[in-house]
């Protein structure tokens, strides 16, 4: 026998997703989401380069 499929949820209230705003319950929650990254709310790990050292590449003489 197979196990029965579960549902993805909504990342922002855990309702389950629906087609049309997967991986969302709603357009509302989507909206939310992109709110959130807008607004720096969410941030991705790591250290910011050091732009100090930066040297723009040179053009081509060729």
């Amino acid at each position: 026998m197979s196990e029965p499929k579960t549902r993805a949820r909504c990342p922002i209230c855990g309702k389950p997703a629906s087609v049309e705003a997967r991986p969302f319950c709603s357009t509302r929650c989507a909206d939310v989401d992109l709110g959130r990254w807008l607004t720096e709310q969410y941030r991705l790990p790591g250290k910011l380069p050091d732009l100090d050292d930066y040297r723009p590449p040179m053009p081509d003489t060729d």
